[in-house]
């Protein structure tokens, strides 16, 4: 059994794995009732207050787990059952408050809201607008702000609090970076699933004829440790996906591209983020004009699976809830049938009994390393500059000029100086996790190491190009490097 980094993680998990169980033999609208019981037996609440609460939030679950409302267009939901242990986002006054005569407290308050009673600030929640003036007037430190943590994760103002003192999301402002999901500590966020879309997908398959592939974002290097990459590839396929491809290989598909576009049109702002394209068309709409039209790498190597194979259905299985989002919208062409997380893998796995880690090795290996450096920030950047260079592209012709920013906070420094031409960047890479992909919302493993485990995932490449990559060369055409394998994937062991 796994170990999970937290108890939400874990009862996530159970949730979509009992759901595919169901999924899987067919017995949804009978079994679904079952499960709030047999995940929260009783008779001692384990978390809340009461198991008949666990339950209800085992309930909420499920519905997430089927696709949550249908009627809101966003794709991370609040389960309002959950969200009712956060206190309420103010700001309080500490026991170090010395009652000065000063007090820059008061006369920095824009809405008169801070007093001094009794040798002591105090303020007036009915005045305070949690401007935060006072917290960095006080030479004490004594002013602080207690924020929720969904609130202070949402760096693009998305979430507050509602009428009845719970998160609400102003879907307006969301842009599905899915932060939230694992910020709230009473997982009372969570993202929409997609896994008995896929389940049904793979049960049809025969049935009616199409083939299933399963497309591997590159943050997976590491993910089911101690299983191989290989390994989950040969787990897949057990699952029923007909075969399994790298998304980094539409990555060297995007940098060539990307690479060309720039060029021609002398500035971009990067399009692999969904997160951070829809972060640029909501927050700086002057400048979604610089947006690459470049298709994101899911896109590019859903296009190559559907161009080669007319019965393709391509699932994207990856650490991101914003492309679940970027499928939903129909941004991804009618490439991407279905998107999944690592975090819903694994339970997809658990439902048909499978353990990656004792299974055989499949060989994927087509993409280059600099198509896999993607899953962290600065690797777009890197391989555009590649792009240029295997282009042949004179620096005197045209000379690079890139920034690489991660998490929204970064992002939104570099796009203000790049509205302003400050610096002269022509190439912006932003993606809306800090660190990358390797970081985002939806993977098994958050840790350091992650990037460590991408970046040995892409020197297993060995010297592959961009080019050759893109273009669909096999490794067979060029050496490998000694000691390194050479293989296309399909059906290698």
């Amino acid at each position: 059994m796994r170990k999970f980094e937290t108890t939400v993680q874990e009862l996530k998990s159970s949730v979509l794995e009992e759901v595919a169980v169901l999924a899987w033999e067919d017995r949804l609208t009978t079994g679904i009732l079952d499960i709030p019981e047999k995940i929260i037996p009783g008779p001692e609440a384990r978390m809340r207050c009461c198991i008949y609460k666990e339950r209800a939030v085992i309930s909420s679950r499920v519905k997430m787990a089927l696709g949550g409302d249908t009627g809101n267009p966003g794709m991370v939901e609040v389960m309002e059952i959950a969200c009712d242990e956060c206190p309420v986002t103010q700001i309080t006054v500490g026991p170090a408050c010395r009652g000065c005569i000063a007090t820059r407290c008061v006369h920095n308050c824009p809405k008169e809201a801070i007093s001094i009673v009794n040798h002591r600030a105090t303020i007036d929640h009915s005045k305070c607008i949690l401007c935060g003036k006072c917290i960095s007037v006080c030479p004490y430190g004594a002013i602080e702000k207690n924020q929720r943590p969904c609130e202070r994760g949402c760096l693009p103002g998305a979430i507050a609090m509602g009428e009845n003192k719970k998160a609400a999301i102003d879907v307006n402002k969301c842009v599905s970076c899915g932060a939230c999901t694992y910020q709230c500590p009473f997982g009372a966020i969570m993202d929409k699933s997609h896994i008995v879309d896929v389940v049904q997908l793979l049960r049809g398959a025969g049935r009616w004829g199409f083939h299933v592939y399963a497309v591997l974002a590159p943050s997976i290097a590491g993910q089911f440790a101690p299983a191989t990459l290989g390994q989950v590839v040969t787990g897949l396929k057990k699952l029923g996906f007909y075969d399994v491809a790298e998304v980094a290989l539409g990555a060297d598909m995007t940098a060539k591209a990307e690479s060309e576009e720039l060029v021609e049109k002398g500035k971009l702002l990067s399009s692999c983020c969904p997160a951070f394209v829809d972060y640029v068309e909501k927050n700086f709409p002057d400048l979604a004009q610089f947006i690459s039209h470049t298709p994101s790498p899911m896109v590019m190597i859903g296009k190559r699976i559907k161009m080669s194979d007319p019965q393709a259905r391509v699932v994207f299985i990856g650490p991101c809830v914003a492309k679940k989002k970027e499928y939903q919208m129909g941004k991804t062409m009618g490439t991407i049938d279905c998107a999944l997380t690592f975090e819903e893998l694994y339970p997809l796995f658990a439902s048909r009994g499978i353990q990656p880690e004792t299974l055989e090795e499949t060989l994927l290996d087509g993409a280059s390393g600099f198509g896999r450096s993607f899953a962290h920030s600065g690797g777009v950047a890197a391989a555009v500059a590649q792009g240029l260079k295997e282009h042949g592209v004179d620096e005197k012709e045209f000379k690079l000029n890139a920034v690489s920013c991660s998490g929204l906070n970064a992002c939104k420094v570099e796009l203000l100086k790049f509205a302003k031409g400050i610096g002269g960047v022509n190439f912006l890479e932003g993606m809306a996790c800090e660190g990358g992909c390797v970081q985002g919302p939806g993977i098994l493993i958050r840790s350091p190491k992650n990037q460590m485990d991408v970046q040995k995932h892409a020197q297993e490449a060995g010297e592959r190009t961009i080019l050759e990559a893109a273009d669909g060369k096999k490794p067979e055409e060029k050496p490998a490097p000694k000691g390194k394998p050479a293989g296309t994937g399909k059906g290698k062991k």
